[in-house]
């Protein structure tokens, strides 16, 4: 499985006054309004799909949204051929471990970027594999048969409370003051099939619309820039990014 159909959709919402996240959809990058596209990858070894979403005030969440993204494609296609599974987790936990340092950094030499940080959450196809990855509160749904199914556990306070409501308040992320940054990283490649769904958002899109209507959405035969306008319509308190893979 090797060919994907791919929308991706990043939009300001109602009240930010910029965009703090940003989407990476193979080598395309995409943050403006109305930046949605729809791919097709053919028999490539190697694909990667993320959303960061920025934070640390103005400028600052879209610099290391950016930085990190931007980073992160440029090491993903750099990796060499044939790791591991374990070979391949040792890789992204190093490459967290420099973009870490790299935006701590950056912090350190532009105090107008203080505190500056992002979430990420990730699929990467890897030779025939696919690894789910995330850092912080951005989402990894699996909609399959119908059925919508959150991969990602959140980063966040009310999940270390053992509360189901979702709040802002992190727990881990990439830069912000965070020293202690760790990213889950899970092979998935059992739990996928032709057909199947992928869903990346930040929590801009969950926190406007819950899963029932996420699933809904879905099952009409939405994407996302579906997804992403029903949030905004839904209030659109946040940035709203969403990055749809179908299975083909």
């Amino acid at each position: 499985m090797s060919q994907f159909n791919v929308s991706s959709c990043c939009l300001q919402g109602c009240v930010r006054s910029n965009n703090e996240d940003m989407i990476l959809a193979h080598h395309k990058f995409l943050r403006s309004e109305s930046n949605c596209q729809t791919v097709i990858y053919n028999s490539l070894s190697r694909s990667i799909f993320a959303v960061a979403d920025g934070m640390g005030g103005h400028e600052s969440g879209e610099v290391a949204s950016s930085e990190t993204l931007h980073n992160l494609e440029f090491f993903y296609y750099d990796m060499p051929q044939g790791l591991s599974i374990s070979e391949f987790n040792d890789a992204m936990v190093s490459w967290l471990e420099s973009v870490n340092r790299k935006i701590s950094h950056r912090e350190t030499l532009h105090p107008g970027l203080n505190e500056m940080g992002t979430t990420l959450v990730a699929m990467a196809y890897y030779e025939g594999h696919f690894f789910r990855m995330h850092c912080g509160d951005s989402r990894l749904y699996l909609f399959s048969e119908g059925q919508l199914r959150q991969l990602t556990i959140d980063h966040s306070l009310n999940t270390f409370m053992g509360e189901e409501k979702h709040s802002n308040i992190i727990t881990n992320c990439i830069g912000g003051g965070c020293t202690t940054s760790y990213m889950d990283i899970f092979d998935i490649q059992g739990e996928v099939k032709r057909g199947d769904m992928l869903l990346l958002c930040s929590d801009g899109l969950n926190d406007m619309l819950p899963d029932s209507r996420i699933a809904e959405i879905l099952s009409q035969g939405g994407d996302a820039e579906t997804l992403a306008e029903a949030a905004v319509k839904a209030g659109g308190y946040d940035n709203v990014s969403a990055c749809l893979i179908t299975i083909e």
